[in-house]
């Protein structure tokens, strides 16, 4: 038996969250195409006949530009270390960036974790020359020969091969959590989110960025669960487009989340939402922690 954990790093947007849930065969991260969809460390648990997998979804790394900027950077570097192997999750549509290079240079040099390179997105190319361009770009970026895995996040494209490219890896071990756990998150993290990726997707420009969700109260019963939880925003303009013209889009937002909710917990959902303002909390440590960011980084 195999036993490990596995860090899936990259830029934003090149599918770190949809390889997880696609090889978990259910959501566990929240998937938008806005950067800065995942803000914390999120682990996805799969256990076939081999053993035990544990990834750890990291948030996509760029420059930070605020403390917010700065916790998700920190949330992809402290993910390293205890790594066994890392994914270094790329777009093989398009050739290495510099984001890319940065990663390459200043996390994943010289560290002794085995690392894989998984070009993903390769289906949205139909030349096999590109392609092979692209991957000697990436493979460029690292002293020694690095392995490459292609696949296709979004369709499953090769992830046995990946799974099984993995599992060469990993040490021998038995299995660290029961086959029927495919995450740590609670249902208060697991609904912050899902508030939060209904606002990604229903909102543009600054808004996604400068959205916090936290989980006031959370009640269970064995019919149904009732939730409060406030949605945070920087400015008072936020605000009255979070709420919309006669609440319709906080409503929709309501609805969107609270289905998805009832599909998890397999009940009826109460859902109460509230909008306030919590002006330039991005750069805050006091307000960051409170609302859940806080690094574990020395």
């Amino acid at each position: 038996m195999k036993c490990g954990f596995v860090t899936i790093l990259g830029r934003p947007n090149v599918g770190k969250s949809t390889l997880l849930n696609q090889i978990l065969g259910q959501k566990i991260v929240i998937t938008t195409d806005k950067a800065q969809t995942t803000r914390k460390r999120i682990k996805g648990i799969y256990t076939d006949k081999s053993g035990q997998i544990i990834f750890v979804d990291t948030p996509g790394v760029h420059r930070p530009l605020n403390k917010l900027g700065e916790f998700l950077l920190d949330e992809a570097k402290v993910a390293v270390p205890d790594a066994d192997v890392i994914l270094f999750l790329v777009d093989g549509s398009e050739p290495a960036g510099k984001g890319d290079k940065w990663i390459a240079e200043n996390i994943l040099a010289d560290i002794k974790i085995p690392v894989l390179i998984v070009l993903n997105k390769v289906d949205l190319v139909k030349k096999q020359e590109k392609i092979e361009e692209n991957l000697i770009s990436y493979k460029t970026l690292f002293k020694e020969n690095v392995p490459v895995v292609r696949i296709s996040a979004k369709t499953g494209r090769n992830k046995d091969t990946l799974l099984a490219n993995i599992y060469k890896r990993l040490p021998e071990g038995e299995n660290l959590y029961p086959e029927d756990i495919v995450t740590e998150e609670n249902m208060r993290s697991i609904t912050e989110e899902i508030i939060r990726e209904k606002i990604l997707i229903n909102t543009k420009d600054e808004i996604p960025h400068s959205v916090a969700v936290k989980v006031e109260k959370y009640e269970e019963s064995d019919d149904i669960d009732r939730i409060n939880a406030i949605i945070y925003c920087e400015q008072k303009s936020q605000k009255g487009i979070l709420i919309g013209k006669g609440g319709s889009l906080l409503k929709t937002i309501g609805t969107q989340a609270r289905a998805e909710l009832e599909k998890i917990v397999e009940k009826k959902v109460f859902l109460g939402l509230e909008v306030k303002i919590e002006k330039d909390w991005r750069k805050k440590d006091k307000i960051l922690e409170n609302f859940g960011y806080k690094s574990e980084k020395n």
